[in-house]
């Protein structure tokens, strides 16, 4: 007890000497000193937060640049894009999600079409207005027949497919602008042609009663193997004609059965 006692003394005494013999402005420089030392600590600590930022760009900005890349191969880019989503997908939104500029991705798109243009590829490119689609060649239809076992057909009577060529040729259209040229009642054909998804409502024109307008959608151009409602052949004025002849010949049998009736 007395031997701790004396080594805790002696402990005490060496501690005030050594403080004894540091001088007042020693310690105010160390002081000094470490503060500097600090500083710069904090000071470098801080430089890597803004090394990602180039000319005042912020690390958000820094991270949207980064996304934007261009892909090396943006053909292969564009056929995942539209294997994933199995639908068209518009020109703009490739353009935008590839960072691509119009004749950047034209390119990649004919690039695409090249590569399926081989006899040995069954899918191919379909171009649709300003939409591209994933599609299958036409010779190897029989084999999906086959694999679908009963697949949906379309069966258009004269009558639809006489009212589809008017709404496409004078798209947008209404029921009534459709019926003053057929001279008929086109409610029964219309929706048809909204239950095959060959048309659709586009808008209401601006008059009274806000009528529906209809016209053709991309379902219609991937039918009858068009790229753009402009590639479909001039509507002559003898064609107009037959449309109206085969309308009164509809309406006089329409007459016909309610009068035996």
């Amino acid at each position: 007890m007395e031997i701790n006692e004396i080594n805790t003394e002696n402990d005490n005494e060496m501690n005030a000497e050594n403080t004894a013999e540091v001088p007042e402005a020693a310690v105010n420089d160390a002081v000094s000193e470490g503060g500097e030392t600090h500083a710069e600590n904090e000071e470098i600590s801080e430089a890597p937060e803004n090394s990602d930022a180039e000319d005042g760009e912020s690390s958000e900005d820094a991270g949207i640049r980064a996304d934007s890349t261009k892909p090396d191969d943006p053909a292969a880019a564009i056929e995942a894009i539209l294997f994933a989503t199995g639908n068209s997908v518009k020109l703009e939104r490739l353009s935008d999600v590839l960072g691509l500029n119009e004749d950047e991705l034209h390119a990649a798109i004919d690039t695409l079409k090249e590569r399926y243009a081989q006899s040995d590829r069954g899918i191919c490119l379909t171009e649709l207005e300003d939409a591209v689609q994933l599609g299958t060649k036409g010779e190897y239809y029989e084999y999906l027949i086959k694999l679908a076992k009963s697949p949906k057909r379309m069966t258009l009577s004269d009558t639809v497919i006489e009212t589809l060529s008017i709404i496409a040729y004078k798209q947008p259209v209404t029921r009534a602008e459709i019926e003053r040229i057929r001279g008929v009642s086109c409610d029964h054909a219309v929706n048809r042609l909204l239950e095959y998804e060959l048309i659709e409502e586009v808008g209401r024109l601006d008059a009274p009663g806000k009528p529906l307008l209809f016209g053709t959608t991309e379902q219609f151009l991937r039918s009858f193997g068009v790229r753009s409602i402009q590639d479909l052949p001039v509507m002559s004025p003898e064609m107009m004609q037959d449309f109206k002849a085969q309308a009164e010949a509809e309406a006089e049998e329409d007459l016909k059965v309610n009068v035996d009736v």
